[in-house]
């Protein structure tokens, strides 16, 4: 068995200056701007911590939002979404990118938020 929850938003950023497109976020989404990643490819927008993670992530490809499900067995995790009809586009060190039947995209990542344990979903 493992569990599985939405772990965050992303927003993607096809932009030079990642800082002002936290500033607008944070300011829209109520949220305080946190550049804790050294090197200034991901800004969390920090809000209620019960709520998914907002992150923006500066990409290369067009500017688009996707969601990122978080897990405490990302094998299982990816092999349950087949099963439902998604593919894998890539697997990365850290997360695997994955396809919905619908064409969305979306990263399944180890559990990150607190409360994990209690408040996902169990599969068998």
């Amino acid at each position: 068995m493992h569990k599985s929850r939405l772990g965050a938003l992303i927003i993607d950023c096809q932009v030079d200056d990642l800082e002002t497109a936290a500033e607008f976020w944070s300011a829209a989404l109520g949220g305080r701007a946190d550049q804790g990643d050294p090197e200034g490819r991901y800004i969390e927008i920090l809000g209620d911590g019960a709520e998914p993670r907002v992150i923006l992530q500066r990409v290369e490809h067009p500017s688009r939002v996707h969601i990122d499900i978080e897990t405490d067995d990302i094998p299982g995790e990816v092999a349950r979404l087949e099963r439902l009809g998604a593919t894998v586009v890539e697997v990365m060190e850290r997360w695997t990118v994955m396809q919905a039947p619908t064409g969305h995209r979306y990263c399944i990542v180890r559990a990150r938020r607190d409360g994990f344990a209690d408040k996902a979903n169990p599969w068998d």
